[in-house]
């Protein structure tokens, strides 16, 4: 196992199994950027930390069940599901709060890290935004 993939496997802990936020931290470089689909490009340790600060208490206990795992030389990508509930609010891009809606979630979702020095210098995260605010109930319902 090389080094992108201990550091993907250390965050995935660190966000979902056991959450450490000073960890999630760590497995960032400084000037690191993350790229997510509800949050567009996020720059920095700092502000790459806040945005899973606001993840794991939105759905604090989540899970990360894996189906794939790959590493090619610098980067590991993970495909798999992300589960939990929704206990916590959620934080809209726009800052807006939305109060939590006790549901169940799993969506299905794919990351790629590239590792330099043991730390995250470019984090790219896919899942559907769609499937994840329909199985929150925060869509309208469709007209007949």
């Amino acid at each position: 196992m090389g080094q992108a993939r201990e550091t993907m496997d250390r965050l995935t802990e660190a966000v979902t199994t056991a959450v450490d936020l000073e960890v999630v931290a760590d497995c960032y470089a400084e000037d690191a950027v993350a790229v997510t689909p509800d949050q567009g490009e996020i720059r920095g340790r700092e502000n790459i930390t806040a945005y899973w600060r606001q993840m794991t208490e939105a759905v604090p206990g989540a899970t990360f069940d894996s189906l794939t795992k790959y590493e090619a030389g610098d980067t590991a990508i993970d495909e798999g599901f992300f589960r939990g509930r929704n206990t916590g609010p959620l934080v809209l891009p726009s800052g807006e709060r939305l109060s939590a809606t006790g549901r169940e979630i799993r969506v299905r979702g794919c990351d790629c890290a590239t590792v330099k020095d043991g730390r995250i210098v470019s984090y790219r995260l896919y899942f559907d935004q769609m499937d994840f605010l329909g199985q929150l109930g925060l869509l309208p319902d469709a007209p007949s």
